[in-house]
């Protein structure tokens, strides 16, 4: 699997408020990790099984991370370095995650070592038509009325094929290979 990551913190790059809620109050965070029966709103988990298994594994006692954010969609519209997947279409996917301890969430290179250890991970797995990021980007953790400094991860996969189906499915590998990864992960301790 290619995989990769960056650390975007400058001014311009997407930050996550932690708790969230969007500006209509129409959506908002579910805590899976503490209450998984709430699986059931989250909309891209119910279209999208692959991803609600995903997010089993790493809300699960077993992950050091819990999620926060997500969404999927199909594409046409490949980059110039995508083309080295002789693919026509693409099905992708971006998950926000969150260390579970508040003092590894506020730690720089908590987040930087559970980048590039995941990413060593994925590229050891078996060559497959998807592809990984791994952003270390900045949060702002709301809790008690006050907000601290710390930081996230925005996972994306994304799976090619010659069609929505079969781009689909490498995308489903890709999420469980990375689901997989955090699992290990997290059994090692890092972060």
């Amino acid at each position: 699997m290619d995989a990769d990551f960056s650390i975007e913190l400058g001014r311009e790059d997407p930050v996550l408020d932690f708790p969230w809620k969007d500006p209509a109050g129409r959506l908002a965070y579910v805590d899976l990790k503490r209450r998984p029966e709430l699986m059931a709103w989250i909309e891209e988990a119910e279209e999208f099984p692959e991803l609600g298994e995903l997010f089993r594994a790493m809300n699960s006692a077993r992950s050091m991370v819990e999620t926060a954010k997500c969404d999927a969609w199909a594409t046409r519209e490949l980059s110039a370095e995508e083309e080295v997947y002789d693919a026509s279409n693409k099905f992708a996917s971006y998950v926000d995650v969150v260390f579970s301890n508040i003092d590894a969430c506020l730690s720089f290179s908590a987040h930087e070592q559970f980048a590039r250890k995941l990413v060593e991970l994925l590229r050891r797995t078996p060559e497959t038509p998807s592809a990984a990021e791994v952003c270390v980007r900045r949060c702002y953790f709301v809790e008690d009325g006050g907000v601290r400094e710390g930081f996230y991860c925005t996972l994306y996969v994304s799976g090619y094929g010659n069609d929505e189906a079969s781009a689909r499915q490498n995308w489903g590998v890709g999420l469980k290979l990375m689901g997989n990864a955090i699992v290990q992960l997290s059994a090692g301790g890092v972060g």
